[in-house]
């Protein structure tokens, strides 16, 4: 299961044919990116394609978010194989920890910006895999209780099993954010905005590389 995104998402959905799952962030009926237009007409023929929005609909930022966190729901387990600091594919981990699943990530090299996102996640508790038979090992033993101790604290009032994301907008918390570093908890306060809200407008900015996560739940924007 996977977005359908460029590279290891394209690949993988490849290798994984009849039994692959694709979830994309735009409606049924529009392909995104493309480049991948023939791979998803594919994965609708003959494996399974899943879409929240209704038909129709263009993939928006907000989007996104919550495609991420319906494969990271569906999943037993998430595996981070390449992911940049900022990449997208660390929020489907940080929420596949969050919903209790099993997130993993293969290492690489500390001098390639390809493997800094997995091992950031294995410092963190992710399981580090080097084969697919670790995957089908930790999967197949999988009971609900996940080996990694990849997690991230909800700020106060967030609660991704309850869709959040589905009735939520993105708070305007843009003048908030400084590069210092802020408690999520905080930029709830001073927003009044709510949690989900909040939560979406980070993850927003998150996608395009605006933000920043720092230790103890503080964020706050890149250089």
């Amino acid at each position: 299961m996977s977005g359908l995104a460029r590279g290891i998402d394209g690949a993988a959905h490849e290798g994984a044919f009849p039994a692959t799952v694709g979830v994309i962030a735009s409606g049924i009926d529009i392909a995104y990116p493309l480049q991948h237009a023939d791979l998803q007409e594919r994965i609708a023929n003959e494996g399974l394609l899943l879409a929240e929005q209704p038909p129709g609909t263009e993939p928006r930022g907000s989007h996104f978010p919550s495609r991420n966190r319906i494969i990271a729901g569906l999943s037993a387990g998430t595996l981070v194989v390449e992911a940049a600091p900022k990449s997208g594919s660390l929020i489907t981990a940080r929420l596949a920890g969050e919903a209790g699943r099993e997130v993993m990530a293969i290492p690489g090299s500390p001098l390639d910006a390809r493997s800094q996102g997995c091992n950031q996640l294995i410092r963190e508790g992710a399981v580090l895999v080097q084969a697919v038979e670790d995957v089908v090992e930790l999967l197949s033993s999988f009971d609900g209780t996940p080996r990694s101790t990849f997690r991230e604290p909800l700020a106060p009032g967030w609660d991704a099993g309850e869709d959040a994301l589905d009735s939520a907008e993105p708070a305007d918390i843009a003048s908030l954010l400084t590069t210092a570093p802020i408690a999520v908890d905080e930029l709830i306060r001073q927003s009044g905005e709510s949690a989900a809200s909040v939560q979406l407008a980070l993850l927003e900015l998150e996608i395009v590389g605006r933000l920043v996560r720092h230790a103890g739940g503080r964020v706050s924007l890149g250089e």
